[in-house]
């Protein structure tokens, strides 16, 4: 997927007099500049490849699979947070957990609901994860559950961290590979969200 599209000079705006409402239209014939990926030059599309530059109503294979790894991905981040309120010692750790929770829960009812809506399956909460990135293996999981207090809260701290860099990782390729608009968006989402959560748990463990 591609940034927003920037019309350049030249662009002829055409408005209808007579219906106020109708929204403003490119001119068919004005140049459009994509940007480039880091390190890239911006390229000059004319209007036919301008059309098809931006994501669209329509999913890809990439698209799907995404959705089904991070509602995977979400599910395991929510039964980290959910050890925290018996298990943590840090007042401020258990107040992220419950963000994290807070974010994650609505996050995997909206995959959930899409998927559904583009007839694919949903993974179920314990589905194979071997090779997804950030995820926390099955002893690491045991090493969580039986630790308590300061142990628990680095522990936790470590792989959330490592946790949200394989789901920032994620939204990376879809952003590259697929082709739907709400996907993109709730990328992008992601990578802010879960950006923001790793600052704060940095901080936590330097502190």
């Amino acid at each position: 997927m591609r940034a927003a599209l920037i019309v350049i000079a030249g662009t002829a705006i055409a408005l209808s007099a007579c219906s106020p409402s109708t929204p403003p239209r490119a001119d068919s014939t004005a140049p459009v500049v994509a940007p480039g990926k880091p390190g890239e030059i911006a390229k000059t599309l004319s209007p036919s490849e301008a059309a098809t530059a931006v994501p669209g109503p329509t999913a890809n294979a990439a698209d799907v699979t995404y959705v089904q790894d991070m509602i995977v991905h979400h599910k395991q981040a929510v039964d980290m947070v959910v050890l925290v309120p018996s298990r943590a010692e840090s007042a401020t750790l258990k107040s992220l957990a419950s963000r994290i929770k807070d974010a994650q829960g609505p996050e995997i009812q909206y995959m959930t609901a899409w998927l559904q809506e583009q007839g694919q399956r949903v993974p179920d909460h314990h589905a194979i994860h071997t090779g997804m990135p950030g995820m926390a293996t099955p002893e690491q999981m045991d090493a969580l559950k039986a630790a308590s207090g300061k142990e628990f809260d680095m522990l936790f701290l470590q792989l959330m961290i490592n946790h949200h860099l394989g789901a920032i990782k994620m939204s990376e390729q879809v952003l590259i590979k697929g082709s739907h608009t709400k996907i993109e968006e709730l990328a992008n989402e992601v990578s802010v969200e879960q950006a923001t959560e790793i600052r704060r748990m940095q901080e936590m463990q330097a502190g």
